[in-house]
């Protein structure tokens, strides 16, 4: 049964009446979440675009019914919607937001494609329309920030000349002929999009039927995808809710920064500076206290009968950073030996002297065996993390046992 697809010659109809030809309960769920019964729909005619080309399917109604999802089979449109439908004639009603928004970001790729290709040499091999952001990805070098802006700048200088955007059909050797942007070896009557002066392109999806309809592209940002490069772009009502956020975190960070929106960037890279320099002062700062502990503690530790020392705490409100400062002191000094944890949060760290000739490694693992954690180290420096925190003083209390049992 063909299904004729009405939106291959209008795609800004909304409504239409359709004969149903079939209505059976669904052997595949709308997703893989779903639940509740479904039912497939054939109609002999159809608004609703499946999803196909990177662009997602439409939404809508079907009488009584929600469409749920539509899908493609060979010459057939599937409509799965949440119930059965009758015979007879049904009124088709598609989602309108959803669909034009689809048309925005749709016919914006068209001309995105066709500037990167015209302009740069930058082919495109695939795209992705999402619910938030599209993406196309670019056979070639990698495009600078230059190519990516002339690009953009292009595609808006034709929407703003507003051109008109048509269906064209024919072979794919009348197609070549025409100069389409990329052929495709298929047999049979082609559809095609033309933007005017700009770009041949065969498809099947939904578009605007002028370039000022696109309202506005805006490219986002590129990134490495295996052999190609990924752009992320948005066009129309995306395109300008977009730019207002972008607005409003950009003023939000010119507050937190006390300056100018346009000087966020000197502002930031100054705060950035700061802070490296402050956190190099706090380290240095966090190994001075560490060492003067260090000595204070090796001073009252008291050797036991074979001559080790062991320095054992248990520290409040200091960075984990600091376990390994303090260990590092305690350790120069032959035959001592370094238990330690934070109370916070659970961290605990044990370090020896390689002259004490125990095994950190497996103490700590013995211990948490014990409180429960995870962890591991070398023979002479191990260090972990207790699965609650609040146990740290008994972590340490067992170490100190299982060295006095050795």
């Amino acid at each position: 049964m063909l299904t004729r697809r009405l939106y291959y010659d209008d795609s800004f109809e909304r409504e239409f009446t359709a004969k149903v030809l079939a209505c059976e309960p669904a052997a595949v769920p709308a997703s893989p979440e779903a639940k509740a019964p479904a039912w497939e729909v054939i109609l002999d005619r159809t608004a609703f675009y499946p999803s196909s080309g990177g662009q997602p399917h439409d939404l809508g109604k079907l009488g009584d019914a929600n469409v749920l999802d539509v899908r493609e089979h060979e010459d057939e449109i599937i409509h799965l919607v949440d119930r059965a439908l009758g015979p007879g004639e049904a009124q088709g009603c598609i989602h309108w937001p959803r669909r034009f928004d689809h048309m925005q970001q749709h016919t914006g790729q068209h001309l995105l494609s066709a500037m990167f290709q015209e302009r740069f040499g930058r082919p495109t091999v695939s795209f992705h329309l999402g619910t938030q952001i599209c993406t196309i990805d670019l056979r070639g070098p990698e495009p600078t920030d230059e190519i990516l802006e002339g690009a953009e700048r292009a595609a808006n200088q034709v929407i703003f000349e507003d051109r008109a955007v048509t269906v064209r059909y024919g072979t794919a050797d009348e197609l070549s002929k025409l100069g389409v942007r990329k052929e495709v070896d298929r047999k049979g009557i082609l559809r095609a999009i033309e933007i005017e002066s700009a770009d041949l392109q065969p498809c099947g999806g939904t578009h605007v039927k002028r370039t000022g309809q696109i309202g506005l592209v805006l490219v986002r940002r590129c990134a490495k995808i295996r052999q190609d490069w990924r752009v992320e772009f948005v066009c129309g009502g995306r395109a300008e809710r977009a730019a207002r956020q972008d607005f409003l975190l950009l003023r939000q960070t010119a507050e937190k920064l006390n300056c100018a929106p346009e000087d966020v960037v000197t502002a930031s890279t100054r705060a950035l500076a700061e802070r490296d320099a402050h956190f190099k002062k706090f380290r240095a700062m966090l190994e001075s206290l560490a060492k003067a502990e260090a000595a204070l503690a090796l001073q009252a530790a008291q050797r036991g009968p074979r001559g080790f020392r062991i320095v054992s705490r248990v520290f409040e409100g200091l960075p984990a950073e600091y376990l390994g400062f303090f260990a590092t002191e305690i350790a120069k000094f032959e035959k001592t030996i370094s238990i330690l944890a934070l109370a916070e949060d659970g961290h605990v760290l044990f370090a020896q002297h390689p002259s004490a000739a125990k095994d950190m490694s497996a103490l700590l693992k013995r211990v948490l065996e014990k409180v429960g954690g995870k962890g591991g180290g070398t023979r002479d420096f191990a260090r972990g993390r207790l699965s609650d925190a609040t146990q740290a003083k008994k972590a340490v209390s067992i170490a100190e046992e299982l060295l006095s049992a050795a």
